[in-house]
C-alpha cells in the first residue's frame, strides 16, 4: 500500500549548499537531503513506500553475519591502526645506527627515536591493501672528532643533533621525503665537519630505512602475516587432469573434453600483462618549432616546471626532469617534428622503461597539434601503488602541457 505524506516546508538554500526537505508526520519528523546542484520542483505530495521492518524482507538483501565472525578472504572493509607498529618499526630501524666508526677521525651514530606524530593505518577491501600514513618524526644523533694520528688521545670535540623528517606520507610514496640534519652544540669548523659527514654518509642510510618502511606498509604492514594466512587456497594443477580423467571414463564425449582441458593453450599475441598505454592530443597556438624547443631546452623547462632539469639534445643523450623524478634517454629526434624517448619514474620497478612518442603537426601557421603516445607504463610502482597510469597521464596534461600554455601564452 502507498502512503502519502504532505511536504510542509521546503528550504531552497543557496545553490552551492545541499537542499533540505522537511516532512512532518504525526509523531515523526524526517529531514531529507537532496544531493543535486539545486532544488527541483517536487510535487506537493511525496509517495513513500514503507521498507521492511527489522528482521523482515527479502533475504537476498540481507548480509548475514557468520557465527565465527570470520571476514572471508578479507571481502569486507577493515581498517587497522598502525601508529604504534610504525613507532616500533621505525625505532628499530633508525635507532643505534653507526654511520662512521673512526673513518677520518670521526665517529657518528644515531640515538633513540624521540618523536613520532601523525596517523598510520592499513585498509583492506576484497583482499586489496590500501595503506595510509602521514607522519613526522625526529631522532637524536651524536658525533665526535678525534685526532686520526693518535687514536688514544681524548676526543677533540663531541656534538649532538637531531634528524627530522617533517612529512612522510603515502601520497609521496614514490619520492624520498625531506630529511633535515641539525646540530645542537658547536657550530665551529669541527662541528660543521661532523655535520657535513652525517649529511654525506648518514642521510642515504636514513632514506634507505624509510624506503623499507614505505615498502612494508604497501604490503600490509602489521597485517601482512594475517593476509597471507587468509589467502584462499588455489586449485592445484594436478586436480584438473584427475577430474577430467574421471569424466572421460564415463563417455567418449567427456574424453574429448578431457583432451581439450589437458592440451596446453595456444600462445596468442597480447599486450604485456601489468602494463598500459596512454595517448593525448593537445592544441597550442604557436609554431611547431616553439613547442619542440621548449620540451628539449632545460632552461625553458625549468621556467614552466619550476624544478631542476637536465636535457641532452642528442640522440642517445640522457635527460632528467622534475628534480630527477623522471629520467630517460633520447631515441629519435627530428627537429620540430618528432621526439621518441625511453622514459621512467624513479618509483617504477628497477629496469622498467616506457616509450614516449611526441609528434608535432602544424595544420596551419600558428597552430600546432601535439600527439603523445606512451606505451608500456607499469600499472603499479615498486611500492605497490596502483595509480601509476593515472598519475602519468595527469602529469603530462596538468604539469607539462597546461603549464606551457600558461607560462608561454600559447592558449588555455
Amino acid at each position: 500500500m502507498n502512503l502519502r505524506y504532505t511536504v510542509l516546508e521546503r528550504s531552497n538554500r543557496r545553490a552551492l549548499e545541499t537542499p533540505i526537505l522537511r516532512i512532518n508526520i504525526p509523531g515523526l519528523e524526517i529531514l531529507l537531503q537532496i544531493s543535486i546542484e539545486r532544488l527541483v520542483d517536487f510535487p506537493s505530495t511525496l509517495i513513500l513506500r514503507p521498507m521492511a521492518k527489522y528482521g523482515e524482507g527479502d533475504k537476498r538483501w540481507i548480509v548475514e553475519e557468520r557465527a565465527d565472525g570470520t571476514n572471508v578472504h578479507n571481502w569486507h572493509w577493515t581498517e587497522r591502526n598502525c601508529l604504534e607498529w610504525s613507532r616500533s618499526f621505525l625505532s628499530s630501524h633508525l635507532s643505534g645506527l653507526t654511520i662512521l666508526d673512526g673513518e677520518g677521525g670521526l665517529t657518528i651514530r644515531t640515538k633513540a627515536l624521540d618523536k613520532l606524530d601523525g596517523d598510520a593505518y592499513v585498509n583492506i577491501r576484497k583482499g586489496k591493501i590500501i595503506p595510509g600514513y602521514e607522519l613526522s618524526l625526529s631522532l637524536g644523533w651524536e658525533g665526535e672528532a678525534c685526532d686520526a694520528a693518535d687514536g688514544s688521545a681524548p676526543p677533540l670535540l663531541k656534538v649532538s643533533g637531531t634528524v627530522e623528517v617533517p612529512y612522510l606520507a603515502d601520497e609521496n610514496a614514490g619520492e624520498d621525503p625531506e630529511v633535515r640534519i641539525t646540530l645542537r652544540d658547536d657550530d665551529g669548523p669541527i662541528g660543521r665537519r661532523i655535520k657535513d659527514a652525517f649529511l654525506a654518509k648518514g642521510k642515504p642510510v636514513i632514506l634507505e630505512k624509510l624506503r623499507i618502511f614505505v615498502e612494508t606498509m604497501s604490503k600490509g604492514g602489521p597485517a601482512k602475516d594475517e593476509l597471507e594466512a587468509k589467502k584462499p587456497l588455489s586449485v592445484t594443477a594436478k586436480n584438473i587432469p584427475s577430474t577430467a580423467s574421471a569424466a572421460a571414463a564415463k563417455t567418449p564425449a567427456a574424453a574429448a573434453v578431457n583432451n581439450a582441458v589437458v592440451a596446453p593453450p595456444k600462445e596468442k599475441k597480447k599486450n604485456k600483462e601489468g602494463f598500459k598505454n596512454i595517448s593525448l592530443t593537445e592544441k597550442f597556438y604557436c609554431r611547431a618549432r616553439n613547442i619542440y624547443e621548449i620540451l628539449m631546452d632545460e632552461n625553458r623547462w625549468k621556467g614552466f616546471a619550476q624544478s631542476n632539469a637536465r636535457i641532452s639534445k642528442e640522440v642517445g643523450g640522457q635527460f632528467s626532469l622534475f628534480d630527477g623524478s623522471i629520467t630517460g634517454v633520447n631515441e629519435e629526434l627530428q627537429e620540430s617534428k618528432l621526439i621518441v624517448q625511453k622514459w621512467r619514474f624513479g618509483s617504477w620497478p628497477d629496469g622498467l622503461y616506457s616509450t614516449v612518442r611526441l609528434t608535432f603537426e602544424e595544420p596551419e601557421q600558428g597552430v600546432t597539434i601535439v600527439k603523445l603516445t606512451q606505451t608500456d607504463i607499469p600499472e603499479e610502482d615498486k611500492y605497490g601503488n596502483a595509480t601509476v597510469v593515472e598519475n602519468t597521464e595527469r602529469g603530462w596534461r596538468d604539469l607539462i602541457f597546461h603549464k606551457i600554455r600558461g607560462v608561454f601564452g600559447f592558449g588555455m
